[in-house]
């Protein structure tokens, strides 16, 4: 039979590769210098996993397969995550990415990532969770200002610099700041990559890219390359607190409707709610069929991506998401890849779903919005020291001592 022998096969591969390589460094449990991790991730059975057995894994694993080639070229001893130690180093996932390779079909798919990885569950200290979907939208634009196309898609600025998770602008006496807010940023004004309505970039500043069609056809991309360092805040919620919109049009489709109808000034106002700003690159489209570049550096696949917070999660990781997705029928669970990042996923069980490119896509994930819960799929050999360090631990919380013989 396919599976037994594929699965032997994979035995194989990691046969001599449960252990890291000697040079790699100790990898810890969880964090101890920012604290984040107040609750351990847990190790659980597949049976454990609501919608798994039914779960389309092929987007997933088109998505993982991008991820490994950049692990391959990494040095096995570097760590993926400093405050995410658990999620071990390139050298720990090398092996299973390797044995990825004898993968036949779906069937065999679910068989070989269960002898090869572990679902590690996450929960968030006060029980907060929250999925979210997310688009790379199409939008008109023009080369000159022609109204309405008359907002700039902003380049990055040469005075701005980020260093060590900071964001800084540089004066002209070479003193720092903090870099300005949107508000200052647009009446200041920035340097114009093309133009296109402002509404549109607005949310193409909230998408974090999107493809600009031209008149003469062509499609061009705008890529991200940089922010304004400020915290991100919900237009969204200013709305709904000033009660200009309804709780029902709390989306993008309701906001562009909004701003649409009112006035330039007031749908400025709405704008400048959020200091966060984004700068872009604009690049040729190349494939159509391939997603933006997320934070990773590969592009993201429809439902096979997921933007989460760098703050707890590695990128490159394999996940397991259980949500509420009306926009894929209801109750959804699926296979993803944390490829990506934004300035409003915060939090260990956040994420943001990929869903494609186009209106379609856009309106599917406008749909989403709902609680859930986060799994991390790990390699065995990493699951096996989370376990053996929490039953250390247990141990030694109840007073247990090993004697030596």
């Amino acid at each position: 039979m396919r599976i037994p022998v594929l699965l032997v096969a994979v035995m194989l591969v990691l046969s001599g590769c449960e252990t890291p390589p000697k040079s790699a460094a100790p990898v810890q449990p969880y964090p101890t210098d920012m604290m984040l991790w107040q609750i351990p991730p847990r190790p659980v059975a597949y049976d454990t996993l609501p919608g798994w057995d039914n779960a389309d894994l092929a987007p997933g694993l088109s998505a993982l397969r991008r991820s490994c080639a950049v692990f391959a070229s990494r040095p096995p001893t570097q760590t993926l995550s400093r405050r995410a130690a658990w999620a071990g180093n390139a050298g720990d996932w090398q092996p299973a990415c390797a044995a990825l390779d004898v993968i036949a079909d779906e069937t065999s798919a679910r068989a070989v990532i269960q002898a090869l990885f572990t679902p590690v569950e996450i929960a968030a200290p006060d029980g907060a969770s929250r999925f979210t979907g997310y688009f790379e939208p199409t939008f008109e634009a023009r080369l000159t200002p022609q109204a309405p196309y008359t907002e700039p898609v902003p380049a990055k600025p040469s005075d701005l610099i980020a260093t060590s998770g900071r964001v800084y602008q540089t004066l002209p006496n070479g003193q720092r700041r903090a870099y300005p807010i949107r508000a200052e940023i647009t009446r200041n004004g920035v340097t114009p990559l093309a133009y296109a309505h402002p509404a549109d970039v607005f949310f193409l500043q909230i998408q974090g890219s999107g493809r600009l069609i031209l008149p003469d056809g062509r499609t061009l991309r705008a890529a991200y390359a940089a922010n304004n360092g400020q915290p991100f805040k919900s237009t969204a919620n200013w709305l709904l607190n000033k009660g200009w919109i309804t709780r029902g049009e709390a989306s993008m489709t309701g906001i562009r409707a909004w701003m649409d109808r009112t006035t330039p000034a007031r749908a400025r106002q709405a704008m400048n709610a959020n200091p966060r700003f984004v700068f872009f690159t604009i690049e040729p489209e190349g494939d159509p069929n391939l997603g933006p570049k997320g934070a990773l550096g590969v592009p993201l696949t429809p439902l096979g991506s997921l933007a989460v917070d760098n703050d707890y999660h590695p990128s490159g990781v394999p996940m397991f998401v259980q949500t509420t997705a009306p926009g894929l029928n209801g109750n959804w669970s699926g296979f993803l890849v944390a490829q990506d990042t934004g300035g409003a996923i915060k939090g260990p069980v956040r994420g943001d779903i990929y869903f494609g490119t186009g209106d379609a896509a856009g309106a599917a994930a406008d749909t989403v919005n709902a609680p859930g819960r986060l799994w991390v799929l790990l390699p065995r050999v990493l699951a096996e020291r989370i376990r053996a360090s929490q039953a250390a631990e247990t141990a030694s919380a109840i007073g247990l001592v090993t004697v030596a013989p």
